[in-house]
């Protein structure tokens, strides 16, 4: 046993003395002592150490001494770029890579690149079309374990991200930081072409398209085309016969936005909020911010009854009708 001992406290000596002493202490001399006794005995590729706290064996006796110092919370190496710390070198190497800005591995379908090949690898399934990970509520399949995770949340309607500006609340962070944006008044995507910028980078996207002079979506009855379905759907509106826009102050309706847009000028005698990716006005700036989120995919409006979620409060009050119906 006195052998067993020192083989035990030696096998540490590679990691700093307080963590050595410190893993000794708590479990790793118990779960060596009984682990080394039966060393000679051990087939290649067994994995006969296993750590006590959570049941991961291990090949090498070296490899559970560098596993253990995850339970002990102890992360010796840091970076010297941002002080993040990690438990092993190794981790620390990997992550350096970061700051280097080399990214070595390539997808050889799209040519994005990666820092790490685990991030070629989880990249590469978007590819291959395999998603693995299915919501057990809803059916819903995702790429990635963390994309599934972060969906639950939608059915659990937790939402810890407030904003103390309007008092709306998000499942997600980024949505809230997404939504923090329309308060801000910053657009921080640009239009490389012509400058104008945008609160959303899906809202630059659609701009783009523009830009790219491809109008994929025509008119049965009279052939124009334009260059998103939007587009398209509002512009069928005219055949129909149907005036689509009316006044807010007066009523009256308008086949054309434009000539609503004018009409509206002479019940406010000034300029009106301009919604800048679709260029629908409005009388008050809270009635602009509220018409934002049908450019997002943010439903900050649920419904009590049934946890169904919408974009407009209009929307869910019309839909709790359904509730009421006797």
């Amino acid at each position: 046993m006195e052998g067993v001992s020192v083989c035990s406290t030696t096998a540490f000596h590679s990691l700093p003395v307080f963590v050595s002493l410190s893993l000794q202490d708590q479990h790793g001399a118990r779960s060596q002592r009984s682990q080394e006794a039966d060393k000679p005995h051990r087939r290649k590729g067994e994995k006969t150490y296993s750590c006590d706290l959570c049941g991961k064996s291990f090949t090498h006796s070296g490899h559970l001494k560098i596993h253990q110092l995850i339970h002990s919370g102890v992360k010796p190496y840091s970076c010297d770029l941002c002080g993040k710390s990690f438990t092993e070198a190794g981790s620390l190497k990997k992550h350096q890579v970061i700051h280097s800005g080399v990214k070595p591995y390539s997808c050889e379908l799209c040519g994005k690149s990666f820092t790490q090949s685990g991030g070629l690898k989880t990249h590469q399934l978007i590819h291959s079309g395999v998603k693995a990970h299915s919501c057990d509520l809803c059916g819903k399949s995702f790429t990635q374990a963390g994309e599934l995770k972060t969906h639950r949340l939608v059915h659990s309607g937790f939402k810890a991200y407030n904003c103390h500006l309007c008092g709306k609340s998000f499942t997600h962070a980024q949505s809230f930081k997404t939504h923090q944006l329309i308060h801000s008044g910053v657009k921080p995507y640009s239009c490389n072409l012509c400058g104008k910028s945008f609160t959303h980078r899906k809202c630059l996207k659609l701009h783009h398209i523009m830009h790219s002079g491809v109008k994929a979506h025509s008119c049965d009855l009279c052939g124009k085309t334009f260059a998103q379905n939007s587009s398209l759907q509002k512009h069928l509106v005219t055949h129909s016969g149907i005036k689509a826009y009316s006044c807010d102050f007066c009523g009256k309706r308008f086949r054309d936005k434009q000539y609503r847009n004018s009409h509206l000028r002479i019940h406010t005698g000034n300029d009106l909020y301009c919604c800048d990716q679709c260029g629908k006005p409005f009388t008050t700036d809270a009635q602009l911010q509220q018409h934002m989120f049908s450019h997002t995919e943010e439903r900050p409006y649920k419904c009590d009854l049934c946890e169904k979620t919408f974009k407009a409060p209009n929307q869910l009050k019309k839909h709790q009708q359904i509730h009421t119906r006797k």
